[in-house]
């Protein structure tokens, strides 16, 4: 595994063709926009390169990545390109190593692929491709700056998590001036929801559980809840930052029934590293924003993570 720079990996990406742009499973506004920002910068460059038709997507982030989606039938790709994935066990459906080169900002990346770019002090992936189109192209055109602008804010649920930064800040207002409309992103993203998406925020919130005195916060989500809202994949964009909001809470949880089991999506404050607790169970990500699915019930889920608390911060 060879380790690249921002300005290398464009030079990388420069010399290389036919390129497949991975996103992760269940994915977000980070990982799409990411990679059809990276995608449009590559065709600019001459390069056959098309994103992944990840099924998981929502229709929040459609009509954004639509123009860079793979067609059916295209030929196999030469040389694919993860954009903001951890680990093997995110890849979607149908993908496997090896792969060619990963861009990420996770500091937990498994160092899957044969090249790897990461910067792990960004608070998205989003702020990375920026800097690998500058090297590549000398510019951002108006679309790619709006595809940035989404995947640097949804990251940082519209600069209110404790991952922004100057430099985020900075990289967004560079994104505006590139021509992101943040207005009417802003808007779609983080100030329009569903009557279901409402609903099913209402339940979680009366349903909230709290453990330790309030320093441990838990919402969890079960597919008869989510029926009984009318709620679908399109509702559940960042539910995770709902939980932290109770006062005195130190770590939170949000727990989701989903197929393989349940969903693990783990938040605190500073001082906490939450992918160290999720590690325990194969997990990871960030020390405040980290992941992991387990193969049980949702019950079962609590309790193993109340466990990994325990051991990993006993002080709590």
């Amino acid at each position: 595994m060879k380790s690249l720079t921002a300005s290398e990996c464009a030079a990388w990406l420069d010399a290389h063709d036919g390129y497949l742009i991975i996103s992760h499973r269940r994915p977000d506004g980070d990982t799409l926009c990411s990679g059809a920002a990276l995608c449009s910068a590559l065709r600019r460059r001459g390069k056959a390169a098309r994103c992944i038709k990840n099924r998981e997507m929502t229709d929040t982030y459609r009509p954004l990545v639509a123009p860079f989606l793979a067609e059916e039938g295209t030929s196999a790709p030469s040389t694919p390109v993860t954009v903001d994935v951890a680990s093997e066990g995110l890849f979607p459906d149908g993908v496997s190593t090896p792969i060619a080169l990963a861009i990420d900002h996770h500091p937990s990346n498994s160092r899957f692929a044969d090249n790897l770019c990461l910067a792990a002090e960004r608070s998205s992936c989003g702020e990375l491709v920026l800097d690998i189109i500058k090297a590549l192209c000398g510019d951002v055109t108006a679309e790619e700056a709006n595809l940035l602008y989404a995947a640097v804010s949804t990251d940082t649920g519209c600069f209110q998590y404790s991952n922004t930064n100057a430099a985020t800040l900075r990289a967004a207002a560079e994104l505006i001036d590139l021509g992101a409309d943040n207005s009417a992103l802003n808007t779609a993203l983080f100030r329009t929801m569903t009557r279901a998406r409402m609903a099913l925020e209402g339940k979680m919130l009366s349903g909230m559980r709290y453990f330790e005195d309030g320093k441990i916060s838990v919402n969890i989500i079960t597919q008869a809840m989510m029926d009984e809202c009318g709620a679908g994949e399109n509702d559940c964009d960042d539910l995770a930052g709902l939980a932290g909001k109770a006062k005195g809470s130190v770590i939170s949880l949000t727990i989701r029934e989903v197929p393989e089991g349940s969903k693990v999506s783990a938040r605190c404050k500073p001082g906490i590293n939450v992918s160290d607790i999720c590690a325990v169970y194969g997990g990871g990500g960030h020390a405040m924003a980290a992941g992991v699915t387990l193969s049980c019930g949702v019950e079962e889920a609590l309790s193993l993570m109340l466990k990994a608390i325990d051991d990993k911060c006993p002080e709590l």
